[in-house]
C-alpha cells in the first residue's frame, strides 16, 4: 500500500522553503521525504523527526547534533547536510538527496558480492568513516541499510544520527544501547561505549555479509545475536565461501575482534588493510563468483547494480578525499601491516609513515604490457558503460517549476515534453505537479517526459441539500469532494424529521475540495410535552401519544405521594418542548413508603423532634398556651402504627401547671 497517501507532510511546503513530494523510509527517529528547495531549485532528501519525539529535549540535540556533526564532513562519500530548522512541530534536517539504492537493497538482489565488488563498496565507506574518525567523531551505527549507492555507482555513508564525538562521554546516558543489533561491537552491548573501533567492528560485519550474504550472528532472537557478539567469533568468510582467499578471511578477522584493543584503531587503518588485501589477489580471486550470488535481472529497469559498483571502483580511488585519507595513513596509522614491496602501487601507504610506496620499478616492456591491459579494459568498460547506462538520461528535476521553465530544462537534457494539467490545492497554478518517469529515473535520450501542471485548487459550489435525508446528504458532500462535518439539530414545521434544513457554508457557496460542511437536521415540528404526573399509567400512555410522543416507561418504580400505579413522574417535564416522535419517559408510582412511628412520649421536645426526623417524618410540636414545659405529653400518631414517609407528625408538650 502507498504510505505516502496517508501522510500529512506529502504535498506540503514546510518552513516556507522545502515542498515534500514522496515518502523514501521511515526509522525510529525520523522519517525521510523527497523534496524541492523551491528558493534554489534542486531535489533533496529531508528527514524529518518524529513528532512524538520532538518534544523531548535530549532527541532533538541528538537530531540537531548530527547536523553539525555532518556538515563538518566535507566528503565526497559521506552525505552532505544542507540545512537545519524547526516548522511548528517539525524539526528537520534538509540533506543531499542520492537517487539510487542502499547496499541492503544491493545484498537483498544479489546476495554474496563478488570480492572485487565488496571491496569497491567497502574502500569509499571506510574511506567516509577515516574522514569522521580524523574529524574526532563515531558514527556508530553503520549497516547496510545506511550505505547509499547512487546510480553512477558512488558509494556514500549516510544517518549519522547516532554520531558522537570521540573525545566527549560515548555511554548512552540512558542505559539503552544504541544502534542495530547485528552490527554491534562487544563494547556496546557491555557497557554502551562505542569509539572508532566500534565502527570498525561493524564494517567487519558488513564485508562479512558482502561476502557470504549472510549475517555472522543470526539468531532467533535480538537477545541470542547479543550473546553470540559478546561470546563468539565472527567466523571466517571461507566456512560459507570455499575458496575464498585468506586475506579476505584475515581482514574480517582483524576488524571483528572481540578484544577492541587488537582491532584496527579506525577505519583509515582498516583502509589500508582493505587495500593491502586487494594488491595480494589475483584478477581471478577478485571477480570468483561466490555459491550464494543471485543472477541479475536483466532488465533495463533495474540494472545489475554490481557493475555499477565495479564501473565506479576507479572514480572511488582518486575522488578528492581519498588521497587525504591515504595521507594519513601513510602519516602512520597504518604500522599494524607491512606491505610487500612487490604488491605496493603509488596508491597504497606503507608501514611505519615513511611515506608513499615506491612504485614499481618493472622493466618498460612490462609497464607497456599493463597500459595495453588498462587500455583494453577502459574500452571494454566504455562499452559496458554505454549499453547499460550511456544510451539513457536521468529525468532531471522539474518539480514546481512554471511550465517554460521545465520545457526549457528538460529540452536541455535531450528530452521531448507532453503537457497534461490536474487540480493541485497544494501547487501553484502552471506550475509542475508531478512528471512521468519521476524525477531522478532513467529515460531513454529521445524519450518524452509527461508533466503535470497545476490548474489550482479545484472550487466546488456546496450542494442545496435542504430536504435531503441526513445519509443521503452525507453522501453528496462526498460526492462533490466536500467532507460531512458537524451535525445540529433543530425543530421545524416545514422539513420532516431527519432531513436537512440548512448546510454551513450556505449552499451555492465555493470551496476547495476536502472543506467540512455543516449539516442542521431536523427533529421534527416543535411539540409542548403535557403533565401526565399523578394519571393512571394507560391514561398518561393515550395523552402523550395523542399529542404526537412516543411512550417508554422506566424499569423501576418509586415511592412517591401520588396513587401506586399513577405516575409518579415524566422525563422530559411540562411545559418542556420535543420534535414529533420524540419519546417521552414515565416512571409509575409504589404508593407512598409507610414507616413505623417511634416512641417519644415522655421525651425532651428537641430529643424527641430529632428521632422523628430521623424515622423520615416532618415534625410539628403544639405548646400549651401558659406554661408550657420541655416535655413530649402525646404524638399525633400512636408509637408501632406507620405512616407514609416524609408526612408530617405533631407532638403535643406537657403543661407546668
Amino acid at each position: 500500500m502507498d504510505t505516502t497517501l496517508q501522510d500529512p507532510l506529502v504535498g506540503q511546503l514546510l518552513d516556507g522553503r522545502y515542498r515534500v513530494q514522496a515518502r523514501i523510509a521511515a526509522g525510529g527517529m525520523a522519517t525521510v521525504y523527497r523534496a524541492v528547495d523551491t528558493r534554489l531549485d534542486r531535489v533533496l532528501a529531508l528527514k524529518v523527526m518524529h513528532p512524538s519525539l520532538a518534544a523531548d529535549a535530549s532527541f532533538v540535540e541528538r537530531f540537531i547534533r548530527e547536523a553539525k556533526s555532518v556538515a563538518r564532513l566535507a566528503h565526497p562519500n559521506v552525505v552532505g547536510v544542507f540545512d537545519q530548522g524547526t516548522d511548528g512541530t517539525y524539526v528537520y534536517l534538509a540533506m543531499e538527496y542520492v537517487a539510487g539504492c542502499t547496499l541492503r537493497d544491493l545484498l537483498r538482489e544479489r546476495g554474496a558480492l563478488q570480492p572485487r565488488a565488496a571491496l569497491d563498496v567497502l574502500e569509499p565507506i571506510l574511506a567516509a568513516l577515516g574522514s569522521a574518525h580524523r574529524a574526532g567523531m563515531v558514527h556508530r551505527d553503520m549497516k547496510p541499510e545506511n550505505v547509499l549507492i547512487g546510480d553512477d555507482g558512488r558509494v556514500k555513508v549516510a544517518d549519522f544520527g547516532l554520531v558522537r564525538a570521540v573525545d566527549t562521554h560515548t555511554t548512552a546516558s540512558t542505559g539503552t544501547v544504541l544502534g542495530t543489533v547485528a552490527y554491534l561491537a562487544p563494547e556496546q552491548i557491555e557497557d554502551g561505549s562505542a569509539d572508532t573501533r566500534a565502527d570498525v567492528y561493524a564494517c567487519g560485519v558488513t564485508l562479512y555479509e558482502m561476502l557470504t550474504g549472510s549475517k555472522p550472528h543470526d539468531g532467533g532472537t535480538a537477545a541470542q545475536v547479543l550473546y553470540q557478539h559478546l561470546h563468539e567469533d565472527v567466523p571466517a568468510p571461507s566456512a560459507l565461501v570455499p575458496g575464498l582467499p585468506p586475506e579476505l578471511d584475515d581482514l574480517v578477522t582483524e576488524a571483528t575482534a572481540r578484544n577492541p584493543e587488537v582491532r584496527p584503531q579506525d577505519a583509515v587503518t582498516l583502509l589500508a588493510l582493505a587495500r593491502n588485501a586487494r594488491a595480494a589477489l589475483t584478477e581471478e580471486q577478485l571477480d570468483a563468483v561466490p555459491p550464494g550470488a543471485k543472477p541479475a535481472s536483466g532488465t533495463a529497469g533495474s540494472e545489475d547494480r554490481t557493475s555499477v559498483i565495479q564501473r565506479a571502483a576507479a572514480v572511488q580511488l582518486s575522488l578528492p578525499g581519498t588521497d587525504d585519507v591515504d595521507a594519513d595513513a601513510a602519516a602512520g596509522r597504518t604500522s599494524r601491516l607491512e606491505v610487500p614491496a612487490d604488491a605496493r602501487t603509488d596508491r597504497l601507504p606503507t608501514a611505519g609513515g615513511a611515506g608513499r610506496a615506491e612504485t614499481s620499478r618493472a622493466p618498460r616492456r612490462k609497464a607497456l604490457t599493463v597500459a595495453i591491459a588498462l587500455l583494453a579494459a577502459l574500452l571494454l568498460g566504455t562499452g559496458a558503460w554505454y549499453v547499460t547506462t550511456g544510451q539513457f538520461t536521468t529525468v532531471p528535476a522539474v518539480l514546481d517549476m512554471t511550465q517554460p521553465k521545465a520545457e526549457r530544462t528538460l529540452h536541455d537534457a535531450g528530452l521531448d515534453v507532453k503537457v497534461e494539467r490536474a487540480y493541485s490545492s497544494t501547487v501553484e497554478r502552471g506550475h509542475v505537479i508531478s512528471t512521468d518517469p519521476e524525477n531522478g529515473k532513467r529515460i531513454r535520450g529521445t524519450g518524452t517526459v509527461t508533466i503535470t501542471l497545476s490548474k489550482g485548487p479545484d472550487i466546488v459550489s456546496v450542494p442545496d441539500l435542504s430536504g435531503t435525508p441526513v445519509a443521503d446528504a452525507r453522501r453528496k458532500l462526498r460526492d462533490k469532494g466536500l467532507t460531512p462535518g458537524t451535525e445540529r439539530t433543530a425543530f421545524s414545521n416545514e422539513v420532516a424529521k431527519g432531513s436537512v434544513i440548512r448546510t454551513d457554508p450556505d449552499a451555492g457557496t465555493k470551496r476547495r475540495p476536502g472543506t467540512a460542511v455543516a449539516l442542521t437536521v431536523s427533529r421534527g415540528r416543535a411539540l409542548d410535552v403535557p403533565d401526565v404526573v399523578g394519571d393512571e399509567r394507560a391514561d398518561a400512555a393515550a395523552e402523550l401519544r395523542e399529542a404526537g410522543f412516543k411512550v417508554a416507561f422506566a424499569d423501576r418504580p418509586v415511592y412517591s405521594d401520588e396513587d401506586k400505579g399513577a405516575v409518579a413522574r415524566q422525563s422530559p417535564g411540562e411545559g418542556k418542548k420535543l420534535g414529533e416522535g420524540d419519546t417521552v419517559t414515565l416512571t409509575l408510582s409504589k404508593g407512598p413508603q409507610m414507616v413505623e412511628v417511634p416512641d417519644v412520649e415522655g421525651q425532651k421536645a428537641e430529643d424527641a423532634k430529632k428521632t422523628l426526623e430521623a424515622a423520615g417524618f416532618e415534625v410539628e410540636v403544639k405548646k400549651p398556651l401558659f406554661f408550657p414545659s420541655d416535655t413530649v405529653k402525646s404524638q399525633s400518631v400512636d408509637a408501632g402504627d406507620t405512616a407514609p414517609k416524609g408526612s408530617t407528625l405533631t407532638i403535643e408538650l406537657d403543661s407546668k401547671l
